[in-house]
């Protein structure tokens, strides 16, 4: 499959402060790609950089294979679409969508196809004679969508498009973006810190942190499979659970111990090899951890007490005591459990993991 985006050692500096550090990235031709990242790690920065907003320190550029590194914006082949929704407030939809090409001379009869066919597929048709007061904010980030979408172009970027939403208005817009994605099968590389927008959208998913890509790739393998201890700990609401400890050799294998308990590792798909001795974190997500009758007979068992119980409608979150840790554990919303309740506790090693303490990799 050929790259619509290569990013090639790209760094970004505002006086002695590297915002972006040698960056590699290529974007696959028709790829949905999330920079996904807390405040100030460079993911918006690295989007003005590939818009043109921004020029970088060094490295370089391209866009369907052409150098861009030096372009102006409106030479690049890309839409953006703005947190701030950007509209002319005295000009209707219609007008707001056509002012792009208007300037850029596109004859009127083209306008108007174009026009249209943005119109119909992001459902605004009955909004075109309105201006931008009379709309919601859903309408007004439609019709911002809209005036990328009229341009033809070969990549879209969007800048946290949804960060000014309520909860349900931007549950709704995502469903849209994604089947404009689907439509469209265009490039679109889109910006944001949460997470819920990045696992239901991307095909991948670059994580980021203080100018560097910690991880690249599926969103199931970032969420089963993270490559070190802070993309386990940004990726999963409530967090995964961490337990530090060592390994340790038994007479029936290696163990990993933490604070007097010892935890069984079959099952456990290791990168590389276990040392007994390396001082180890042991992370678990809440849903992978078993109570009671999920415990499958014979197998391993532990007991906790039930400190707090948040119920969240179609599930549970319990807070737990064990082993010396707090442990969050995701439930059935059907069954409830009062503080003070003692539980069988099973972890399924198949799909937590292992970090080395030092170095925070994945083992």
């Amino acid at each position: 499959m050929s790259n619509s985006v290569s990013i090639r050692d790209l760094s970004l500096s505002f006086g002695a402060v590297n915002v972006l550090k040698n960056l590699d990235l290529e974007v696959r031709d028709g790829e949905f790609l999330v920079l996904l990242g807390s405040s100030g790690c460079g993911k918006s920065t690295l989007l003005n950089c590939i818009a043109g907003l921004l020029e970088p320190t060094d490295g370089q550029i391209f866009i369907k294979d052409k150098n861009v590194t030096w372009e102006e914006p409106k030479d690049r082949g890309i839409g953006m679409v703005f947190q701030s929704y950007a509209l002319y407030p005295q000009m209707t939809v219609e007008k707001n969508l056509s002012f792009g090409l208007r300037v850029a001379k596109v004859p009127e009869d083209k306008i108007r196809e174009k026009v249209a066919r943005a119109a119909e597929i992001l459902q605004i048709e009955p909004l075109l004679k309105r201006k931008p007061a009379e709309l919601s904010g859903g309408q007004r980030q439609r019709v911002a969508i809209g005036r990328a979408l009229v341009r033809d172009v070969d990549v879209f970027l969007f800048d946290e498009p949804l960060s000014n939403l309520d909860a349900k208005l931007r549950s709704e817009l995502r469903v849209e973006i994604k089947r404009l994605h689907h439509s469209l099968k265009n490039t679109m590389i889109y910006v944001t810190h949460d997470q819920i927008e990045a696992l239901t959208l991307a095909d991948r998913i670059a994580i980021m942190k203080s100018g560097v890509i910690q991880q690249l790739d599926d969103p199931m393998v970032i969420y089963n499979r993270p490559k070190n201890l802070f993309v386990a700990g940004f990726i999963g609401s409530p967090s995964m659970n961490f337990l530090r400890g060592e390994l340790v050799e038994r007479a029936n294998g290696l163990i990993f111990t933490t604070n007097g308990v010892d935890f069984f590792l079959d099952g456990y798909e290791a990168a590389g090899p276990l040392t007994a001795g390396s001082k180890v974190v042991l992370g678990i997500r809440p849903e992978h951890v078993l109570i009671d009758d999920e415990v499958p007979a014979g197998a391993e068992a532990h007991e906790a007490a039930v400190d707090i119980e948040e119920p969240m409608g179609a599930d549970n979150l319990l807070w737990l005591k064990h082993a010396g840790h707090v442990m969050s554990v995701r439930t059935s919303g059907t069954r409830r459990y009062r503080p003070g309740t003692r539980l069988r506790l099973g972890f399924d090693m198949s799909v937590a993991s292992l970090f080395d303490a030092e170095t925070e990799e994945r083992l």
